[in-house]
């Protein structure tokens, strides 16, 4: 009987460190692994950086954009602007004159 006495009271002396023990171990773990841990902290930053880098793209690009078009606000010709328009898509009016040429007499 003295053995068993004991070993009950080994048992509850031990029962109350070894629970603190293990709720330390759980919220370590927790403050390394878990959700608001370290390691998520470090994903977090990791996206945020990617995230500055595509913002500061992007307005890299609206500045691009907004040059141009403030290089359209100007005053157009609108000759000018036809012209060039045609050029590009490589169309003609119906009124307009065109001289065809052989394959060795271009122009340009």
């Amino acid at each position: 009987m003295q053995v068993g006495r004991m070993m009950r009271r080994k048992a509850r002396a031990a029962a109350a460190p070894t629970v603190f023990l293990l709720l330390v171990a759980y919220f370590l773990w927790n403050a390394t692994q878990g959700a608001h841990g370290l390691r998520a902290y470090a994903e977090r930053q990791h996206d945020l950086d990617a995230a500055m880098a595509e913002s500061r793209q992007a307005a890299a690009e609206l500045a691009t954009w907004e040059r141009r078009v403030a290089g359209l606000r100007t005053r157009i010709d609108g000759d000018a602007l036809d012209e060039r328009a045609r050029a590009m898509l490589n169309l003609s009016d119906p009124q307009d004159v065109i001289v065809p040429y052989g394959k060795g007499q271009r122009l340009f």
